[in-house]
């Protein structure tokens, strides 16, 4: 597991103990799916990627990532639906590093979160990009 992975983030201030304790199981849920590092990431960087219904169960099943909103779509379905064997298999390292400083606000809070958490890289590239 990635660094963190021993030290979840604290659960927003104001929350009750119950909404705490499904923040946290919410978001233990995305980092199980993590790889060990963003190097696993060996999917495809250009053609046609078809996903799978446990991914793509609510609309489009097929993307052409030479077209930006589509690669966009993809790799929003992918963090979001995508199991653990499902994210080396469809992500690519360098195309998630080039574009993170969108995507991350395509993501929810808490998959953004457990990624940035995890891989600093990704954190830093939204620095850069700024």
């Amino acid at each position: 597991m990635p660094s963190n992975s021993q030290h979840p983030a604290p659960a927003p201030r104001g929350l009750r103990s119950a909404d705490a304790e499904d923040l946290a199981l919410y978001r233990e849920k995305f980092r199980r799916r993590l790889p060990e590092s963003l190097d696993e990431l060996s999917g495809p960087a250009q053609g046609i990627v078809e996903l799978p219904l446990h991914m793509a169960w609510s609309g489009m099943t097929s993307y052409d990532l030479t077209k930006p909103r589509q690669r966009m779509g993809l790799y929003r379905t992918v963090l979001h639906e995508g199991l653990r064997d499902d994210l080396p298999q469809y992500l690519n390292r360098d195309l998630l590093l080039q574009l993170w400083p969108v995507l991350r606000t395509l993501v929810g809070r808490t998959v953004r979160a457990v990624w940035e958490d995890a891989f600093p890289q990704l954190a830093s590239r939204t620095r850069t990009a700024a």
